[in-house]
């Protein structure tokens, strides 16, 4: 790995952060707060929030085994994705490299943050060896992303390939494991130690069933981690996203419960799909969805639009033409769906 000052901007690397009321006294005990300009009445929503979670990361920290200063909390996975741009690419001069196709955001940041975009095709079976990834990198390539399991196609990518990329790329590679819990595969969070340059993806709107709180998390070293607390902004997570995120993880044992349900219902949905005679082919999938390659699936989904049930057309993406991204849903949803296509 290429030292982490050469990787970051010099501009962020020579920052001094915003320093919010709440962090200037951490660590004390305070009864009086006088300091923050805020409203002494309607408590608790008068107060800021604690800048950097450290509660729910001791939290998350139990259940995803990972120490709370490798833990970075944010508004969202997106915060996560943007936040990388904006420490180590310089816009206009650096670029990226992805895989493609895959989750849409990190083209979209790269895009707002005027960095370059370099998208490396997946083959048929939706696999990509490091080869081909590193031989799209050059001298001003600081950051490599990988999605596994990967949106739209739902596969993983072949762990020892990504293990190669993260080995012999100089700059940061980031994969986003958002959902891994309904994969197999161990997650590489597990690696951080041994990969200074691997930042790692999670959020909690998945298996966790948490999507409109818009909590985010990046595990890495605490290095990268200190620079993610340094441009980001100083309350980034509120209150109550704070508090329903506690609540969720004092139960993990009901995210087993959802994720052993979800995973029933996806195999049953698969066998199902394969069965209907517009549908060509289901794609192996380790996630809560999956692909569907229809005869027409611009004419399926309208169907079903008409139908009142809303899948995800992906044919506009390289790859998966006339597939459409099914996530499985309650039993109920599932008969919903499947009755409405036999029809068709």
């Amino acid at each position: 790995m290429i030292s982490l000052e050469q990787l970051v901007r010099p501009n962020i690397w020579s920052l001094a952060p915003y320093s919010s009321a709440r962090n200037e006294y951490a660590g004390r005990e305070a009864r009086v707060f006088l300091d923050a300009n805020e409203n002494p009445y309607n408590n608790p929503y008068n107060r800021y929030p604690d800048p950097l979670q450290l509660e729910v990361k001791a939290a998350i920290s139990k259940v995803k085994g990972v120490p709370a200063e490798n833990i970075f909390l944010g508004n969202g996975s997106d915060e996560a994705i943007d936040l990388p741009y904006r420490c180590f690419c310089r816009p206009g001069i650096d670029n990226v490299v992805a895989i493609e196709p895959t989750y849409g955001m990190y083209k979209v940041c790269a895009d707002i943050n005027d960095v370059e975009y370099r998208p490396v095709l997946l083959d048929d079976h939706f696999q990509i060896t490091a080869d081909r990834l590193l031989a799209a990198c050059d001298e001003h390539t600081k950051i490599i992303w990988i999605c596994s399991p990967n949106n739209p196609t739902g596969n993983s990518l072949v762990r020892s390939e990504i293990v190669s990329v993260v080995e012999r790329f100089g700059g940061i590679v980031i994969v986003d494991e958002a959902y891994s819990d309904f994969s197999s595969q161990p997650s590489l969070r597990s690696e951080l130690a041994k990969f200074p340059n691997l930042i790692v993806l999670n959020t909690m709107s998945k298996a966790w069933g948490c999507a409109a709180i818009r909590l985010g998390m990046a595990f890495a070293s605490k290095e990268i981690i200190a620079l993610f607390n340094k441009v980001k902004y100083p309350y980034n997570v509120n209150l109550l996203t704070q508090r329903q995120a506690l609540e969720a993880l004092s139960d993990p044992f009901q995210v087993d419960k959802w994720v052993r349900m979800l995973l029933v219902e996806r195999s049953r949905m698969i066998e199902a799909f394969k069965l209907l005679p517009n549908c060509q082919m289901v794609y192996p999938t380790d996630a809560n969805f999956f692909l569907a390659k229809m005869d027409d699936a611009q004419k399926t989904y309208d169907y079903l639009v008409d139908q009142g049930i809303i899948v995800r057309n992906r044919s506009r993406i390289q790859l998966c033409q006339n597939c459409l991204r099914v996530t499985v849903g309650t039993k109920n949803e599932n008969n919903e769906l499947i009755a409405a296509l036999r029809q068709m």
